[in-house]
């Protein structure tokens, strides 16, 4: 076995392990696979689905993505209003609650995706197959219709049951390079007639909603979390995935769809599965953050301050920003699930400055969505809810610990890839950026490739900001640690 190999091996030996030690199980149980071994074919459509297959859907999603969660089309009404329609993938349909695939799904709650191995939550002919939306498919889907005025308020929005066909299987990058012109017409696109003039008008109406949202205090934050480029078992590369036109149209889609999806449940009386970041308990902090950088905040949270805030330095230095989008991540406090019962008034996300949401739009790799999923059909139908009060608020408790679990397991791995990848660069020099500097360390991030580590020699006199030039001195891959002292100038 060659040493690039030995390295991937052993990194998938480091996130299994991260699974085993945070309570995630990274294979199915004998159950779950022979229940997957007798599910042959998608879901068959139903009494009282709308038949939405001739409108001209398609999916937007990484290039490799294979689990199709969600598809997107959109029609221009008269007064200027557009009729946006969300298809989100049928999960329910074929995984029902309480067998052997939902009790793994509901162990984990969530797909956990690392360099070494993606541990999914449903089996891949699910999610990949027979439960992804995929190009030129019939499938089954709950619908989310969303009716949008010119400034991007909504105007209408109500659930269907549905089923539709995927016409265009479509790329971030390649569609946000082509809306920017910075790129060619992708040939999905091309192929499929009116296509183009369809993601155009999505686009129009997805711009209008993003501005709205920030100006009601949506927050704009922008964190680093460089993913490891794999090829033939071997990490070639580290990339920062950064934020384009068509992932923020989704973004503006999916926030807006799992607002229709919480309200209508809350308007029918059913419990619901929320998803909230409260008001922020450490704001007196952000208020000093804030003044450190020249500005200044209300004594009292506001999410419309705080938006302002974050835009303006966002312009103003945007090689440090991802550094303070952490900061204030960590002082907002992390996102959770809450079981709303009829007649409560929920939390609301102070992050996204609403009210009422929840998770709904991606049931193939995450578990509370299709808990929603099942109570949005079950209100739909007028059907008993499929959850009590008590195994909801256990739920919600259970995906919030789940859901960190998960992202420690991805963060370990992301850090052991990156160490792996700079194994044979020892020696080497990097520019820097200083990112954190106390008693217990100094910590710098290099700016290409976009890897963090501590500083273990040659820390005096630097503070956060300061640009430096730092040589790669020793990496512990298990560990995921990687130390660098202070460089000269070339």
């Amino acid at each position: 076995m060659n040493a690039a190999a030995d390295g991937f091996r052993r990194l998938r030996e480091i996130a299994r392990r991260a699974m085993l030690e945070r309570g995630l199980a990274p294979d199915f149980p004998e159950a779950a696979l022979r229940q997957l071994h007798s599910i042959q074919s998608p879901a068959h459509r139903c009494d009282g689905e709308l038949d939405l297959r001739d409108l001209p859907w398609c999916s937007i999603d990484n290039d490799d993505s294979r689990d199709l969660d969600q598809l997107t089309v959109a029609e221009e009404l008269k007064g200027g209003e557009t009729k946006v329609l969300v298809a989100i993938a049928d999960v329910d349909s074929l995984v029902a609650a309480g067998t052997p695939i939902d009790q793994h799904a509901q162990l984990n709650t969530t797909s956990v995706y690392t360099a070494a191995q993606i541990f999914t939550m449903l089996p891949e002919k699910l999610s990949t197959d027979l439960t992804s939306l995929c190009e030129g498919q019939d499938r089954t889907a709950v619908v989310t219709e969303m009716v949008m005025a010119p400034d991007g308020s909504l105007v209408h929005g109500a659930i269907h049951r549905a089923i539709v066909r995927n016409k265009a299987k479509l790329a971030y990058h390649s569609v946000a390079d082509w809306l920017d012109g910075k790129g060619a017409m992708p040939a999905r696109v091309a192929a499929v007639s009116g296509m183009a003039e369809q993601l155009r008008l999505q686009w129009r109406v997805s711009q209008a909603m993003k501005e709205l949202r920030h100006e009601h205090g949506a927050l704009d934050l922008r964190t680093l979390e460089p993913r490891a480029l794999v090829s033939d078992s071997q990490i070639v590369g580290l990339e920062q995935e950064l934020t384009n036109c068509a992932r923020e149209l989704i973004e503006d889609f999916m926030i807006g769809a799992n607002g229709v999806s919480a309200r209508f449940l809350e308007q029918r009386r059913s419990p619901s599965l929320r998803r909230v970041v409260r008001s922020p308990q450490r704001w007196d902090r952000i208020v000093e953050v804030a003044a450190e950088h020249g500005e200044t905040l209300p004594a009292e949270p506001s999410a419309v301050a705080l938006s302002k805030f974050l835009r303006k330095q966002r312009e103003a230095d945007p090689l440090r920003f991802p550094d303070l989008s952490l900061t204030i991540v960590k002082l907002l406090g992390r996102g959770e699930y809450v079981a709303e019962l009829p007649g409560q008034k929920p939390p609301g996300h102070f992050g996204l400055a609403v009210r009422d949401y929840t998770h709904s739009t991606a049931p193939n790799r995450r578990y509370p969505d299709l808990i929603t999923q099942r109570l949005l059909k079950a209100t739909i139908s007028a059907t008993a809810v499929p959850y009590g009060e008590d195994e909801l608020e256990w739920l919600a408790r259970h995906c919030t610990l789940q859901e960190d679990a998960a992202n420690k397991v991805e963060r370990r791995v992301r850090k052991s890839a990156a160490a792996l990848f700079l194994a044979e660069r020892l020696g080497e020099s990097f520019d820097a950026l200083v990112t954190g500097a106390a008693e217990k360390g100094t910590w710098v991030r290099v700016l290409e490739p976009p890897v963090e580590g501590k500083l273990v020699e040659g820390t005096e006199g630097l503070d956060v900001g300061h640009r430096l030039r730092v040589k790669l001195v020793s990496v512990d891959i298990d560990q995921g640690f990687i130390d660098f002292v202070r460089g000269e100038r070339e």
